[in-house]
């Protein structure tokens, strides 16, 4: 058995390998705490607060416990992070002879036969998609790994990609010519073979979803499985337990028939005429709805003509191209694989259509250029529960927001965890002194029209005094394009030169980039900038979240889990979206203090977080920092966020 205190000390193999590093009190306790689960095969439950070091307090026993271990993340950023960095540094300073493998979505490997079929006969949509595929077949060519994301002189966003990978349901698998040399299949012999595996949540639960088809192969060779960033679980897991068509896979599915019949059926007109119908359909179909986006639950649908009719002609669509694909089906591995897709597809677009599913919750998705019609389970925790069941492993939930007051009971409850043992560390950082809560008086009520205007007028003093170097974070897209107009007004009126960033200029990553060089920035986001961010030094002293975000009511989902619990007797806001909202507002919290010398103060413009009884239990889940309404002591506290804090009292509540 190792022994973790000798690991941790600082005189130990990880402080040889890591700058500055010390021992942390907390890290160590959470440390044996893995340590114990693993060697048992128990279920830990872990909430370790920003500072605390948790990364590599369930590396170390994960990598020291000897047997295969899958670690699971919540992004593509941190699972890069784990892998290139992280885990080398662990196994650096332990000196353990681990194998280590990352893996991704197939959607991120380049495809040898699309690759190949497209460059035979694709039509590509712009003459920047025929330039990015020649890189791309350059890169192929040179790559030992066919990670798109090695592939930097093509924009991830680029159009061709979608070409060029494969999906779940137009792989040919081991029909396909270039099986060999495949970079998927690379990919997972590596990961079969690895002691650790690195992939994210969607791609754990796509193999789950697998394992129950008798496909799946990751999990039961594993005898530990760790979550980092667990709170995202819930709606990871609710889409990959419910099932979803979309029009964008009708129109693939007509693009790859088309392609495959240039290539293997030339001489039969009637398959792709059939393919163009069935796109044309399709399009149609999201051009019901003039909304950009959106959710819709099923009584919104009820009665709404030109839908039913718009779907009908999808259905219709299907059928007049699987007729078509029948007789020429055995001309190609391709096409046969296009016949069976579109007998899926319209096997799962009756089925939602029908409802056949009853116990689950049907609603619509508008994206900008795609619908989605989702079939969503309202509890995903007797599924979670049975995917556990089985093999004796050990399973690790991590997160720094998974509790709420520190009670467990709402996210346990979600997961199916009863079994499980949780634990809360909190933060090591003195926020008494770094960081101030700051509920301004007098805001109008968060669902008004004035409610927005009057946030940016609230905040314009602070942005003032702390020179910019803040984040606006708002709880919808509606709210935060309103705020960026509203601000950049504001500056202009005041001749402010704060560089004004906002989500949508540019991926998340350059936008953080930019921010942090400029130093005074003031960058306006919504969801994408809650949580998975990053930004440590003063560049960052100001977040300002513009309500509590409890979730839209009339979301299709939500409704329907609000509905059930009420008829069952249960208080659907103190059991449900009350915690929700809390678990969001930590995340959106986080941004704030990020290492021990980082200061400032979180605003919250919200005065139901002061006037409604349940304010306190959310102030009492939030960080432990100094509170006040009271403008001249936050301006204080910014001017002097280099020296000592000034004392501060009033009314906001304890």
């Amino acid at each position: 058995m190792f022994d973790l205190d000798s690991l941790f000390s600082e005189q130990g193999p990880l402080a040889q390998v890591i700058n500055d590093f010390r021992a942390r009190p907390f890290q160590l306790e959470m440390a044996r705490a893995v340590a114990e689960a693993i060697g048992n095969n128990a279920v830990l439950v872990a909430e370790a607060g920003t500072g605390t070091g948790k990364t590599f307090a369930y590396l170390v026993p994960a990598l020291m416990s000897g047997g295969k271990v899958i670690i699971s993340t919540g992004t593509k950023n941190l699972q890069d992070q784990l892998f290139d960095r992280d885990i080398p540094t662990v196994r650096e300073g332990l000196k353990v002879p681990v194998t280590v493998a990352l893996l991704k979505g197939r959607a991120n490997y380049v495809c040898h036969y699309h690759l190949e079929r497209t460059l035979a006969g694709g039509r590509l949509p712009t003459r920047e998609d025929a330039r990015h595929l020649a890189l791309i077949e350059r890169f192929a060519r040179v790559s030992q790994i066919g990670d798109r994301a090695d592939c930097s002189t093509v924009p991830e966003g680029a159009g061709v990609w979608s070409y060029v990978t494969s999906t779940r349901e137009n792989c040919l698998g081991s029909d396909c010519r270039h099986y060999d040399r495949c970079f998927v299949m690379a990919a997972r012999k590596q990961a079969l073979a690895a002691d650790v595996v690195v992939v994210n949540h969607h791609l754990f639960f796509a193999d789950l979803v697998l394992r129950d088809e008798g496909a799946g192969e990751l999990l039961p060779a594993c005898n530990t499985v760790i979550f980092d960033e667990a709170h995202q679980l819930p709606e990871t897991a609710s889409l990959f337990f419910g099932d979803s068509v979309s029009t964008s896979q009708y129109i693939e599915l007509a693009r790859d028939t088309r392609i495959e019949a240039a290539a293997s059926a030339k001489d039969y007109a009637p398959l792709p005429e059939a393919a163009q119908a069935l796109d044309k359909a399709a399009r149609d179909l999201r051009l019901v709805f003039r909304e950009d986006n959106g959710r819709l639950p099923l009584r919104m649908l009820d009665g709404h003509r030109a839908f039913e009719s718009a779907l009908g002609t999808v259905l219709a669509g299907l059928d007049e191209l699987a007729a078509a694909l029948h007789g020429q089906a055995q001309r190609s591995e391709g096409l046969e694989r296009c016949w069976q897709r579109t007998l899926t597809l319209a096997e799962q677009t009756e089925r939602w259509r029908s409802g056949a599913d009853g116990d689950r919750v049907r609603w619509v998705e508008l994206f900008s250029h795609s619908l989605h019609l989702n079939s969503t389970p309202l509890s995903i925790a007797e599924n979670f529960r049975k995917q556990m069941e089985g093999q004796a492993r050990s399973w690790i939930f991590t997160s720094a927001t998974l509790s709420v007051g520190s009670d467990f009971s709402h996210y346990c409850g979600e997961m199916g965890l009863a079994d499980g043992r949780s634990v809360s560390w909190d933060s090591p950082f003195d926020y008494a002194r770094q960081a101030l809560l700051y509920v301004p008086e007098g805001l109008p009520d968060p669902n008004t029209p004035e409610h927005t205007p009057a946030v940016i007028e609230a905040a314009l003093p602070l942005l003032k005094a702390s020179g910019g170097r803040a984040f606006m974070l708002f709880t919808s897209l509606r709210a935060m394009r309103e705020g960026h107009a509203l601000l950049k007004k504001a500056f202009e009126r005041r001749s402010w030169g704060f560089p004004l960033l906002v989500q949508g200029e540019g991926s998340r990553s350059e936008l953080l980039e930019r921010f942090r060089r400029l130093g005074n920035a003031v960058l306006v986001g919504s969801q994408s900038f809650w949580e998975g961010v990053d930004v440590r030094g003063e560049a960052l002293s100001v977040v300002v979240i513009d309500k509590l975000p409890f979730a839209a009511p009339d979301d299709p989902v939500l409704a329907a889990r609000i509905d059930r619990m009420n008829r069952e007797g249960r208080n659907a806001f103190l059991g449900h979206q009350l915690p929700k909202a809390v678990i969001t507002l930590k995340q959106g919290a986080g941004r704030l203090i990020r290492d021990e010398h980082d200061r400032g103060v979180l605003m919250i413009c919200d005065p139901r977080l002061a006037s409604r009884s349940y304010g306190k239990m959310i102030v009492r889940s939030l960080p432990p920092m100094k509170r006040t309404r009271n403008l001249a002591e936050v301006t204080a506290f910014l001017e002097t966020c280099r020296g000592e804090v000034p004392a501060l009292a009033g009314p906001f509540p304890a």
